[in-house]
């Protein structure tokens, strides 16, 4: 890793990841709900599994598009952060891959993958530990 770029702490992960919430709802709404609205209006229901498939490909498609464009999503780069591999280079489509598929359940059961940060070595989020990324944050030059 860079000596300049140094990991992210966890309250600045935090804090991304809180602003990273509200535009999740903010997609969701215009990217699932305004259309599920339309088609319930226009009398066509959808199957329960196809909904789910919508909202995991539409979380899909924004998390990896950034991740592996930039390494960064839109609050990534308010906060000053960037998402690389343990070689501090960018993420392998397979890698971003892992970290998403590992957040969900990190995430959803009661927080325990963020909680793992608490007892981590590097402070790292157990999809991080697990994806072998990490968050560091950028210089002034970045």
């Amino acid at each position: 890793m860079n000596p300049n770029h140094a990991p992210a702490s966890l309250r600045r992960r935090l804090g991304s990841l809180l602003y990273e919430s509200l535009l999740t709802f903010s997609l969701l709404l215009v990217g699932f709900w305004i259309p599920q609205s339309l088609l319930l209006a226009a009398g066509i229901a959808l199957p329960r599994v196809v909904l789910w498939v919508h909202v995991f490909l539409l979380l899909l498609s924004y998390h990896l598009g950034f991740w592996l464009k930039t390494g960064q999503t839109l609050p990534m780069k308010t906060w000053k952060l960037r998402l690389i591999n343990s070689e501090a280079a960018p993420l392998r489509p397979a890698q971003a891959l892992l970290r998403f598929l590992a957040a969900w359940p990190s995430i959803l059961c009661f927080g325990i993958g963020l909680l793992w940060a608490c007892v981590d070595r590097d402070r790292q989020f157990l999809h991080d530990r697990i994806a072998g990324t990490r968050i560091i944050v950028l210089d002034k030059a970045d």
